[in-house]
């Protein structure tokens, strides 16, 4: 059986369960459990990993860090924000890289996003793990780097 896993909050912000999230996929927890931050309205703001671990994937406005287990984690920045193909978005790390929880993995300035309507809600899941799997550790307001949710 895996230790317990703590996932902390990438982003600085209120948090959402996925449930509440305005994306199909992430609400049904399609592609695992977790929770979700929404980042204050118009601020810029750095993005951190949520576990320690390596970087297998990176996107623009996504990110995936297996930790020490094997389990991935994944970060979404924003709802439809793959639209944007990178604008507002700046990375501060490379594929590849091992980080630290808590560590800047990117900057974001969220303003193409919201122009284009988009929700900057941004979910955080354990992929391929089951639905309601994950217990929140915080509710409301939230730092980034602070305990958001554990998972057995």
């Amino acid at each position: 059986m895996p230790e317990t896993l703590v996932v902390h909050a990438p982003i600085s912000g209120t948090v959402v369960p996925l449930s509440d999230v305005p994306d199909p996929v992430f609400a049904g927890q399609m592609v695992g459990s977790g929770a979700a931050v929404e980042p204050p309205p118009g601020e810029a703001f750095d993005v951190v990993s949520p576990v320690a671990g390596k970087v297998v994937k990176l996107l623009p406005h996504a990110f995936v860090v297996v930790e020490s287990a094997g389990r991935g984690v994944l970060t979404h920045v924003g709802i439809d924000t793959v639209k944007l193909k990178g604008e507002g978005f700046k990375l501060l790390i490379a594929q590849g890289d091992t980080v630290g929880a808590g560590e800047p993995v990117m900057h974001v300035d969220p303003t193409a996003a919201l122009a284009a309507g988009y929700s900057m809600v941004s979910p955080v899941v354990v992929l391929d793990t089951k639905p309601d799997t994950a217990t929140l550790m915080a509710t409301g307001a939230v730092s980034a780097g602070a305990a958001l949710f554990s998972l057995d």
